[in-house]
C-alpha cells in the first residue's frame, strides 16, 4: 500500500507532509481550541507540535491537507500501522488527524476520510481508527462515517476507543459519497 499517495476531492487534496511544511501546518495547528477535548491538548505549542510533526515526517504515512478553493494547508492525517502479514485480514490504521476550525461540519473531514478509506480499501479489507475516549467531537465524527467501536487502548498513558470500518461494510465507497481521484 503506498501510504504516501496523493489523493484529489472535491474540497480537497491530500499530499506526502514535507519538511518545509512546519511553519503553515503550525500557523492552523496553533489554535488551542483544536486540540481542547484531544489526549494530547497542548499540541497548539510550537515545541509539542514539533514532536507531532516530526514523528509524521518519520512515519512515512504523513499527508498534508490541502483547501481546493484557496490552495491553502488546513491540517493534516496520516496512515500508520499497516499490517500486510495476516493473510486473511490486512490492515492500516488512519489518524493523528487535524483541520482548521474553519472547516470544521463543511464535509472536510467526510470527504479526507473517504478519500483515505477508498484508497485503502485497495489493498487492505479493515482500516482502524484509534481515538481518544474524552475527544466526543472526533468518537461522532467516526460514527457518521459508520465505523464500529471495537474496543479501547491505551497510548502513552491516555485512554482510547479503537474503531474499525471494513471494506465490505463502509458507506463511503460505491455510493457516489466521495468524488475522487488518486495518483
Amino acid at each position: 500500500m503506498d501510504l504516501q499517495p496523493t489523493l484529489i476531492g472535491r474540497l480537497l487534496t491530500l499530499r506526502p507532509l514535507a519538511g518545509q511544511d512546519f511553519p503553515t501546518l503550525f500557523s492552523v495547528a496553533s489554535d488551542p481550541r483544536i486540540w481542547e477535548i484531544h489526549p494530547v491538548p497542548d499540541r497548539y505549542k510550537e515545541d509539542v507540535f514539533r514532536v507531532f510533526f516530526d514523528s509524521g515526517i518519520a512515519s512515512g504515512g504523513a499527508l498534508v491537507v490541502i483547501d481546493n478553493a484557496t490552495g491553502e494547508i488546513i491540517g493534516s492525517s496520516r496512515y500508520y500501522d499497516l499490517d500486510e502479514t495476516v493473510v486473511t485480514v490486512k490492515t492500516v490504521k488512519i489518524g493523528y488527524t487535524f483541520l482548521a476550525r474553519r472547516c470544521w461540519g463543511g464535509g472536510f473531514n467526510t470527504e479526507m476520510k473517504g478519500l483515505m478509506l477508498d484508497h485503502a480499501f485497495r489493498t487492505v479489507e479493515t482500516v482502524r481508527f484509534e481515538v481518544g475516549e474524552t475527544n466526543f467531537r472526533s468518537r461522532r465524527d467516526m460514527e457518521k462515517l459508520g465505523a464500529t467501536p471495537a474496543g479501547t487502548t491505551v497510548v502513552d498513558g491516555k485512554p482510547y476507543v479503537v474503531y474499525a470500518i471494513w471494506r465490505d461494510k463502509t458507506p463511503l465507497l460505491g455510493k457516489g459519497g466521495v468524488d475522487a481521484t488518486s495518483r
